[in-house]
C-alpha cells in the first residue's frame, strides 16, 4: 500500500504540529476578544478539514458557536450569577482552541513519526516517552469509552448529565468505575508495550516513516503566526 493512500488530507511534520499547537495556547490566552477568539477556532476547524476531519471540525464549531451565543447572553444578565457564569465561559473560551486543535494533532500523529521527529530534534528521552504513550493512550481510552457505553445501554444507563442526576450512584458505579479500571490496566499495557519494543534503547532509532519540513509546514505555520501577531498588534480592532 503506498503512502499517499494511508494518509488523508495535508500531512506535516510533527514538530510543526508542536508548534502551532504553542501559537494556539498564545494566540487564545492574550485573545483580545470573543471574536478574535472565534476566528481562531475558524483557523483551527479549516486545518481539521484540511488534515481530513471534516465531521470532527463541525461539529467543534457548531459547539462553540452554542458557547458564543451563551456568552452574548450571559453578558446581558446582571449580578453575581452573571459574574460566575463570564467566569466559567471565559475559561471555556480560553481551553476550547486549544482542545480542538489537540484532538486534531492526536488523531492523525502516528506515534512512530513522533519519535522520529523527536530524534531528529535530540530531545531528552524523559520529555519524548511519556508524550508518545500519551498518544498512544488516548484513542485506546476513547475505544474503551466506546465499548463501555454501549454496553451499559442495555441496562438503561447512559453517561448524560440527566442521568447523573437522577440515578448518580448507578452512573458512576456502571460507567466511571469501569473507564478508570481500564484506564488504569490500559496505562499498564501500554508501558509494558512500549518497553518491549526498546522504548529505552538508547541506540540510535530508524524509521520508516519519511519525516521533514514541506511546503504545507511552512504555509499553515505562517497562518498561526499571523493570526498570534494579528490579535496582538490590532487589539483595538476587535471588539
Amino acid at each position: 500500500m503506498s503512502e499517499k493512500t494511508v494518509r488523508k488530507g495535508i500531512w506535516l511534520d510533527p514538530r510543526t504540529k508542536i508548534l502551532l499547537l504553542l501559537l494556539c495556547v498564545l494566540s487564545a490566552a492574550m485573545a483580545p476578544s470573543l471574536f478574535y477568539e472565534m476566528m481562531l477556532v475558524g483557523l483551527v476547524a479549516i486545518y481539521g478539514v484540511l488534515c481530513g476531519k471534516i465531521r470532527y471540525s463541525v461539529m467543534g464549531v457548531i459547539v462553540y458557536a452554542i458557547v458564543y451565543l451563551l456568552t452574548l447572553g450571559v453578558m446581558q444578565m446582571h449580578g453575581t450569577a452573571q459574574v460566575m457564569l463570564i467566569a466559567f465561559f471565559g475559561l471555556v473560551h480560553k481551553v476550547y482552541p486549544c482542545g480542538l486543535l489537540s484532538g486534531i494533532i492526536i488523531s492523525n500523529t502516528k506515534v512512530g513519526e513522533f519519535l522520529s521527529a523527536m530524534n531528529r530534534s535530540h530531545l531528552s528521552r524523559k520529555i519524548v516517552i511519556p508524550v508518545a504513550v500519551m498518544l498512544r493512550y488516548v484513542p485506546t481510552i476513547r475505544e474503551d469509552w466506546r465499548y463501555i457505553k454501549d454496553a451499559m445501554k442495555m441496562r438503561d444507563v447512559s453517561p448524560s448529565l440527566r442521568n447523573l442526576l437522577i440515578h448518580p450512584g448507578m452512573t458512576v458505579e456502571c460507567i466511571y468505575v469501569p473507564l478508570m479500571m481500564a484506564a488504569s490496566k490500559t496505562a499498564d499495557e501500554l508501558t509494558v508495550a512500549s518497553v518491549t519494543r526498546g522504548i529505552e534503547n538508547p541506540v540510535t532509532r530508524t524509521s520508516y516513516e519519511k519525516i521533514g519540513f514541506g511546503a504545507g509546514d511552512i504555509i499553515v505555520s505562517l497562518l498561526f503566526l499571523g493570526m498570534f501577531l494579528v490579535g496582538q498588534l490590532c487589539k483595538g480592532v476587535f471588539l
